[in-house]
């Protein structure tokens, strides 16, 4: 009797303390720190996404991404900002360092503002892929965004703006009227851009009232760095230019060597990243195989249509594996142009010919030199004489060598019988010219 009231108090026990457990774990509270480092781009888009699912799954508390970028692309800080407003957990933006155009943009999109005391933020005016000033409507839009980023969260929206156009003039930040606005972490503050300034992320865990929290810290995976690095604005045109010197390289060697292979790593890599990323999906590069597929049944069956499908769809294909058409644009380019430079030099200046082809293209030809004539040659029978069979008019028959030959005058007629000496042999035309007196 006692063994089994000692089994269920036992029990009891044990039960007690696993709520007890459970009770003190829910009330703690979570929170996530989480980078945003190097160039703003889809990579880093995808990995934020990743990070407020995580987030959100576990219903944290509380987001802190720790800013230090120089800013990036537009398209991909407007997903990002579109992540945190949509986001249903508090969110703050811990500037370690500089949060600069695009990265300004994150950071206002942010519920609070936080900064070390050397961190910058601000310098927002929007470029293109060449590096020079975006057209009237993408500044515009860009203005809004940031006019509307500000205001979200109750910040003036006049600093916003003062980032991204120089025709705003103020000059007690600094920023006179020709000169983009950027923040230190005092003039943050007073602007009431930043919620404070902070030494380090122990102040800014104790500011927030979370230092005893469970702090969670989520890093980018291989691959996500991986698909950073090779979605770059930068790498894209190296990875198209590499693939297509490989190329053109293979054509002329024999067989299949090295520079195929490299040439078609780079393309391999440049979808890699872009499905990685989240940018594109697998149909891009369905669509790339079929188009390669294509041009290589043109060799086979030519015709044109289907080469010209295939190459529509190679291109198509790196198009839709872009969010940025003007980018591939610049890309292809630059890649094309190296490529055709490469040609040129291993054929004009290296003398190479190209192998790629030789097995479908027949070049052999059944030249003299080698012993290979159309007709039979009858130089023997220069300057032999011989009779006339027929009227010569001028062409007709001559008996010459015990031989009935075909044979032409030099446009005199002659008769039958006559006797004719062959003065010029080209090929199977014998020449014939009439010997006088003969009769």
């Amino acid at each position: 009797m006692w063994r089994y009231l000692s089994v269920l108090l036992f029990g009891l026990l044990f039960t007690m303390s696993s709520f007890g457990g459970a009770t003190v774990s829910a009330n703690e509270k979570i929170v996530y720190h989480v980078p945003i480092e190097e160039t703003v781009e889809k990579g880093l888009s995808a990995f934020l996404e990743r990070a407020l699912t995580t987030a959100e799954a576990v219903d944290a508390d509380l987001v802190v991404f720790e800013v230090n970028t120089p800013g990036g692309a537009v398209d991909a800080a407007g997903e990002i900002a579109k992540l945190l407003a949509d986001s249903p957990i508090k969110t703050v933006a811990y500037v370690n360092n500089r949060a600069l155009s695009a990265g300004a943009y994150i950071s206002l999109s942010a519920d609070e503002i936080y900064m070390v005391p050397s961190a910058t933020m601000g310098s927002a005016a929007v470029i293109d892929s060449t590096g020079n000033a975006a057209s009237k409507k993408a500044q515009s839009y860009w203005l809004a965004a940031m006019k509307t980023a500000a205001e979200q969260n109750g910040r003036d929206p006049i600093y916003a703006q003062a980032m991204a156009d120089v025709d705003i003039d103020l000059p007690e930040y600094g920023a006179e009227k020709g000169k983009l606005l950027t923040f230190t972490a005092e003039q943050a503050k007073k602007a009431g851009y930043s919620e404070g300034t902070v030494s380090g992320k122990a102040e800014l865990y104790s500011i927030l009232g979370v230092e005893d929290a469970d702090i969670r810290s989520i890093e980018e995976s291989f691959p996500e760095k991986l698909a950073r690095f090779l979605t770059n604005p930068i790498v894209v045109p190296i990875l198209l230019t590499i693939a297509g010197i490989g190329i053109v390289m293979e054509l002329f060697s024999p067989g299949f060597g090295i520079p195929g292979v490299i040439g078609i790593t780079s393309l391999v890599l440049f979808f890699y990243g872009h499905l990685v990323a989240g940018i594109t999906g697998y149909e891009s590069l369905a669509m790339f195989i079929i188009g390669v597929i294509l041009v290589l049944i043109e060799f086979f069956i030519p015709g044109g249509i289907i080469g010209l499908l295939g190459f529509t769809a190679v291109v198509g294909s790196l198009f839709l594996a872009t969010g940025d058409p003007v980018h591939m644009t610049i890309s292809l380019l630059i890649a094309v142009t190296v490529s055709i430079l490469v040609f040129i030099l291993l054929v004009k200046v290296f003398g190479k010919q190209m192998k790629f082809f030789r097995k479908m293209i027949l070049t052999d030809a059944t030249k003299t030199e080698q012993g290979y004539v159309s007709n039979p040659n009858r130089l023997d029978l220069l300057g032999a004489e011989g009779k006339a069979l027929t009227d010569l008019r001028p062409s007709g028959t001559a008996l010459v060598k015990e031989e009935r030959v075909d044979v032409v005058t030099e446009g005199s007629f002659i008769s039958k019988g006559s006797t004719i000496i062959i003065v010029k042999v080209e090929g199977s035309r014998v020449v014939v010219r009439e010997i006088p007196d003969s009769n």
